[in-house]
């Protein structure tokens, strides 16, 4: 399971990073649970679904040196992996967008349901973020 697991892990960054969003969506559970950084909570693949669609308006970002762990039961998971973006369009309440480039390291907790992602939550380092794109 562990394995099968990462390969799940792996499909989700490889859809995000390759813009398949209705792929992302597939390998949710119907009740993920969606910690943002410096956010709240969400629930549901419509609410991720309007969350992804939020992000690709305002950002463009690709994720690479991407590593996953799972716990021994497989059923939980971290990652850890840096984005490099593009601050495209302004977003409300963050500073003027103008196509600042941006790199953070991010990490990503997970659960794992019925061989679906069942909870991401991302953390990454916003006054870093924020000291990058002023």
């Amino acid at each position: 399971m562990t394995h099968q697991n990462e390969t799940l892990i792996r499909s989700y960054y490889a859809a995000f990073n390759a813009k398949r969003f209705d792929e992302m969506l597939s390998l949710l559970h119907d009740s993920v649970i969606h910690d943002t950084n410096q956010g709240t909570r969400s629930i549901g693949k419509e609410a991720f679904k309007k969350f992804l669609g939020e992000m690709n308006a305002f950002y463009d970002e690709r994720l690479d040196d991407i590593h996953v762990m799972l716990d021994s039961s497989g059923l939980r998971a971290a990652a850890e992996f840096v984005c490099h973006g593009i601050y495209k369009t302004s977003a409300e309440g963050l500073p003027a967008a103008r196509g600042q480039k941006y790199t953070l390291p991010v990490g990503c907790f997970f659960e794992i349901k019925d061989s679906k992602i069942a909870r991401v939550t991302n953390y990454y380092n916003l006054e870093d973020w924020l000291s990058q794109v002023k």
